[in-house]
């Protein structure tokens, strides 16, 4: 169809004097919307109240069952992004843009129904599945984009381009409690409309991002830059395939390193609604709760953008034992801030604040990883399939969580005292990243491709 023909890769290139600044708007316009599954927990209590309306009745759903639906599009956003993650680098940026936007508002409108027919199947098919490969494509479709335009700091590139998926729930937090608010009558607690009305919303913002994204011509670099000649050791400028790059022990390196950072963060960031309302009962009421949320959004979208960034300047390795070895001691102390030890709610969002923009760091920091080690020909395909370290984590943080949380209650602990051992299950596994960490060494040249030649940081021949 010709209209369609607009969303073909050749028909995004860029004119001669193409301002490259002019495409990070449109990853955010991405980012900022399908981020609003970082918000999800603002969700949790009421889907938990969708009959008994002011508290769960005896057929509302637990919030184990209901923090499945998160776990299922954190679980699809990887499973998509490791499919088509080499359909992207052909068919470009904005053709999966589209299609991402397309099925995460689908998403939202599937889950209205499922929360007005009060069927949980829909609500997971809906939000998790269809939602969920909304947001696979959506967050890898900017990244090799972005390196391309910015190969002389692809930290700064992948921090652009990632930082507003961190930055989705600051937006997304208090949009859907204020709709919630508005909807709301004494027989809806109005998540079903909320669901429909975020949908359409957030369709409409994504299609910004689908035609303001530009790539590259294939000859271009930026003004008055050459590819530096000394590189640091784990750099290379050779390329390595995406089939390759699976069996080579990096890649499963940075797998682990990646999981385990993942599964600490998304533990806090999916309970963070309940937690901080558990750990300061009394104390913290859903709105405040709502606002932590939000708080949590901005350090991550931020966290992503500093730690990047600051990786160009110590390394990419480096940069991840900060967040590993920094994160344990923070995930041992975590729960000391509040119940009967300090009873401190500025302690606790404290913390939790820095290892959120650890959290946000580490997935803005990975692809420049994944770029540094198997160059950047196939970062794209290469970065989504690793992404099924985030699939994985999605499961696994929440269940830690949510599973561990209700065995302690049935065993007679106390709210605060239940989420203790989970913080400390939570900083055992950032010491296995840790020592992943210190294995990964460069990619052997035997995985190189075997007509890989020196490539400038573009991707150009020399």
């Amino acid at each position: 169809m010709p209209l369609l023909s607009f969303l073909d890769r050749q028909r995004s290139v860029a004119h001669p004097g193409y301002s490259r600044w002019l495409v990070p708007p449109a990853a955010l316009a991405i980012h900022l919307a399908i981020g609003q599954v970082y918000s999800f927990s603002v969700f949790k209590i009421p889907l938990t109240e969708l009959i008994g309306i002011t508290k769960p009745g005896p057929d509302d759903w637990a919030q184990s069952q209901v923090a499945w639906i998160f776990s299922l599009a954190i679980v699809m956003l990887g499973l998509s992004a490791a499919l088509f993650g080499k359909w992207l680098e052909t068919a470009g940026p904005r053709k999966a843009m589209f299609v991402s936007a397309c099925c995460f508002g689908l998403g939202f409108v599937i889950a209205y129904f499922g929360a007005v027919s009060h069927q949980l199947w829909l609500l997971y098919f809906g939000y998790g599945v269809v939602g969920g490969v909304g947001l696979g494509l959506g967050y890898i479709s900017p990244v090799s984009t972005l390196i391309k335009w910015f190969p002389d700091r692809p930290g700064l590139a992948t921090g652009m381009a990632i930082m507003g998926f961190g930055g989705g729930a600051m937006i997304g937090s208090p949009l859907a409690i204020k709709l919630m608010a508005h909807f709301r009558t004494p027989t809806d607690v109005g998540v079903g409309k909320t669901f429909l009305v975020m949908g359409a919303l957030y369709l409409c913002f994504m299609m910004l991002g689908v035609f303001m994204i530009r790539v590259p011509r294939d000859d271009w670099k930026p003004e008055h830059w050459a590819a530096p000649v000394k590189l640091q050791a784990l750099i290379t400028t050779h390329d390595v395939d995406v089939s390759t790059a699976m069996k080579t022990p990096q890649f499963y390196l940075l797998w682990i390193i990646l999981c385990v950072n993942v599964t600490a963060g998304i533990g806090i960031l999916e309970q963070a609604s309940p937690m901080i309302q558990d750990l300061f009962k009394g104390m913290i009421g859903p709105v405040a709760a709502g606002g932590f949320v939000g708080l949590l959004s901005l350090f991550n979208m931020g966290g992503r953008f500093f730690w990047s960034t600051t990786s160009d300047f110590i390394g990419r390795k480096p940069t991840y034992f900060i967040f590993l070895a920094l994160g344990a001691a923070l995930y041992v102390f975590l729960p000391r801030t509040g119940g009967d030890h300090m009873n401190s709610v500025k302690l606790f969002v404290a913390v939790a604040c820095v290892l959120l923009s650890m959290y946000g760091g580490g997935f803005a920091t990975i692809p420049a990883y994944l770029r540094d080690l198997f160059g950047s020909h196939n970062v794209s395909a290469i970065h989504g399939r690793l992404l099924t370290a985030w699939s994985t984590a999605g499961v696994l943080g929440p269940v830690l969580v949510n599973d561990m949380r209700e065995y302690q209650l049935a065993h007679g602990v106390d709210k605060a005292g239940a989420y203790q051992t989970v913080m400390h299950i939570m900083a055992g596994l950032l010491v296995v990243g840790f020592i992943a960490n210190v294995l990964v060494k460069p990619v052997d040249p035997k995985y190189w491709l075997p007509d890989s030649v020196p490539r400038n940081e573009s991707g150009s021949l020399h």
